[in-house]
């Protein structure tokens, strides 16, 4: 007499779904931007052409912008860390993007006459044209100011930045930060691995970062 087989099942391998990672913002909740002259008098003046050229989401895209909307008004921040650890950070969107692009590295900061000695100094190298060999984000947890960009023609841009922006501007494009009229930023600095803030002022042109941007965004300077 032949033995009778029991039946077996064959147990369905558990698959952990990959974590989504945290999506942009929608667009109608990016900053506002616009065209500026090449020359102004007033870096903390909105500096608008007459009549206005708004800039869309779309064409700051384009040029490598990413912009996320957090809540920076449920969390509470200090006027300055330097460093300050962004694993302590509460806010869940702020946590899932440190993990998402890996940032390691955060300090804190407050761009006001009060909290920043020699301001006007800073203020005005700040406003200088560089670009920097790293990706730069910022988290702007209080206050106002500009982000000025290169569009690929070459002509400025105006990012008008305030309390809950979080942008990050690509490794290599030409850029420059002011406060606005109100001098008040209270601002969240990540990075990768350590930090390296070296700005490297215009004209660098041949500087492998600027060479790394023009390669991945300036479609006019392909061959």
């Amino acid at each position: 007499m032949s033995a009778t087989k029991e039946p077996t099942t064959t147990e369905e391998p558990i698959v952990k779904k990959a974590k989504m990672a945290l999506p942009e913002a929608p667009h109608d909740q990016w900053p506002e931007a616009w065209m500026i002259p090449s020359k102004i008098e007033d870096q903390y003046a909105t500096n608008k052409l007459e009549p206005n050229v708004p800039v869309t989401v779309e064409d700051l895209k384009k040029i490598g912008i990413c912009y996320w909307k957090l809540d920076a008004d449920s969390y509470t921040y200090p006027v300055k860390s330097v460093p300050w650890d962004p694993k302590d950070a509460t806010d869940p969107m702020l946590q899932q993007l440190r993990d998402d692009r890996g940032y390691s590295y955060a300090d804190i900061i407050t761009v006001h006459p009060d909290h920043l000695p020699e301001f006007e100094k800073k203020l005005k190298a700040f406003f200088e044209e560089h670009i920097h060999d790293a990706e730069e984000i910022r988290y702007i947890v209080g206050g106002s100011g500009y982000f000025d960009v290169r569009d690929l023609d070459d002509k400025w841009v105006r990012i008008f930045i305030k309390k809950g922006d979080l942008m990050t501007l690509p490794e290599g494009i030409y850029h420059r930060f002011t406060c606005d009229k109100k001098e008040l930023i209270h601002a969240m600095r990540l990075f990768k691995g350590q930090p390296v803030w070296t700005p490297f002022n215009r004209p660098c042109e041949e500087h492998p970062s600027r060479q790394k941007y023009v390669t991945d965004f300036d479609e006019t300077k392909e061959e």
